[in-house]
């Protein structure tokens, strides 16, 4: 059925759409993890039920997205050692290292800790509990910082020699290895994308929520306006801060792998007295050429040199054979920056309703919160397929080509196993991911004791009265308030 394939494309095929679905989770459950620790703390802080209804909403999401996280990137794992063993070969005295530091000090945290959030409320006490939830945001970032590290070596390899004899990549400076030149540009780029993209998600379920229930005011819990108020604050914020590292990081691009942004900007000719930036066009990589194209004269000169007039190469210094694919980059970087635009309109948008009292009460906005929910993990996959496809034809930039590797591949194989792993993929986590929006269309649960303990709380509500004398906590604990 495959004769006629190439096998290193069909693993390449295989590899991305392995890691397309298993970076959907970690880009998720970064974020979220962050945002328990922020409930389960003002929860502490304030004994506001509020908080502690979201984070008992959320951490159940929580849980399901993390092992499929985990699953998903397992699998992931295995290709280095079958289809990619090559590269393994090469490029493993560098990299194991820190893919191993991974598995140690932040896999093995948020695992550890895992079990104490998810179920040690009333077991361990909230200081430890607090601990926990802290511990389990903390290695999510470990893990991003591991895992980028090596991603931006690949990009930008620093501190390594290679053996004459073996062809091996062997370390000679650590540091430069981990902190190379295009990696904390990549981890604040991706780290933001990831806090972006959980807060579209629950601010799209508390839009949802709150269109339901916009008949019967009554019916919307505190909970539901809490979570949507937290996750806008968070686009305002976060929104233009992402736009910023996002110029960083093409600049960086530029310096080091001018190639990949000819591919980005569309640029198969050379611009001696300015470059356009080309809203739309039609890459015609065979004749070197983009067709239909519709830009803004010098504008790209501008964005990335900062100088209208900045002469800016094109692909046509490039030999054909070290061109990366122009059209898929091309296009999943439109695609990325107009939905980064889209979240800082969103954002302005609730800024704006926020300011006019409005904020819970404007329908528009809450259809539009919906409509972006997934708007995050979409523009991940699409910056991820930018930063990936347009380092090609190569693994280890420059140095170690996509082709040569590949282990030796039958088409045969590596193709029955690619249709195996979409259909239980999409069997085994289309029924997880359909569980977690089961989850997300109930909203919070009204709280049986949604008052505050004013007694002790450092933060006091206009219009809320103290709990009742013989009504328990939501902690789970019979203390009476005030004791």
């Amino acid at each position: 059925m495959f004769e006629s394939f190439d096998p290193v494309m069909l693993a390449r095929i295989q590899f991305a759409f392995t890691v397309s679905f298993h970076f959907l989770f970690p880009a998720f459950t970064i974020g979220l993890a962050s945002f328990l620790a922020v409930l389960n703390g003002m929860w502490l802080w304030t004994r506001d039920t509020r908080y502690l209804d979201l984070f008992r909403y959320w951490v159940k999401i929580f849980a399901l997205a993390f092992a499929m996280g985990v699953v998903s990137g397992i699998v992931m794992s295995y290709q280095f050692g079958t289809n990619w063993s090559v590269f393994s070969d090469k490029a493993g005295p560098v990299i194991g290292a820190p893919m191993a530091y991974e598995v140690l000090s932040a896999f093995f945290l948020e695992a550890g800790f895992l079990g104490i959030m998810l179920f040690g409320r009333d077991r361990v006490g909230p200081a430890l509990h607090m601990v926990a939830c802290l511990a389990v945001a903390v290695g999510t970032a470990i893990s991003a910082f591991w895992i980028l590290s090596v991603n931006s070596w690949m990009h930008t390899p620093a501190g390594f020699t290679i053996d004459p004899d073996t062809g091996q990549f062997l370390p000679t400076d650590f540091w430069q290895v981990i902190f190379n030149p295009s990696f904390p540009y990549r981890l604040m780029h991706t780290v933001t994308a990831a806090y972006l993209t959980t807060a579209f998600i629950v601010g799209g379920v508390g839009a949802l929520h709150l269109l339901r229930h916009r008949h019967r005011r009554d019916k919307v819990s505190p909970a539901t306006r809490t979570m949507f108020s937290m996750a806008m604050w968070m686009a305002v914020i976060f929104a233009p801060v992402q736009i910023f590292l996002g110029d960083m990081h093409g600049l960086n691009t530029l310096e080091h792998q001018p190639a990949k942004v000819m591919a980005m900007e569309g640029h198969f000719e050379d611009h001696p007295e300015g470059a356009p930036l080309y809203l739309f066009g039609l890459p015609n990589q065979d004749e070197q050429r983009l067709d239909y194209a519709i830009g803004i004269p010098k504008l790209s000169s501008l964005i990335l040199k900062h100088d209208l007039n900045a002469p800016m190469q094109g692909l046509s210094s490039i030999p054909r054979e070290d061109q990366p694919p122009v059209a898929v980059v091309f296009w999943s970087f439109r695609v990325m920056v107009a939905i980064g635009f889209a979240m800082l309109g969103l954002g302005a948008w609730s800024l704006w309703a926020r300011l006019r009292g409005r904020l819970h009460d404007s329908p528009w906005l809450h259809r539009a919160a919906v409509v972006m929910a997934p708007s995050g993990l979409i523009a991940v996959l699409a910056g991820w397929i930018t930063t990936e496809v347009g380092r090609q034809p190569f693994t280890v930039y420059g140095l170690l080509r996509t082709g040569d590797s590949a282990a030796p591949l039958d088409a045969q194989a590596v193709g029955a196993s690619l249709m195996a792993f979409i259909v239980i993929y999409f069997a085994v986590f289309g029924a997880g991911t359909y569980y977690i929006l089961r989850l997300m269309s109930r909203a919070p649960a009204l709280s049986e004791a949604r008052l505050k303990d004013v007694t002790h709380s450092p933060i006091r509500t206009a219009g809320v009265t103290p709990a009742p004398q013989h009504l328990a906590r939501r902690d789970g604990s019979n203390n009476q308030p005030g004791e």
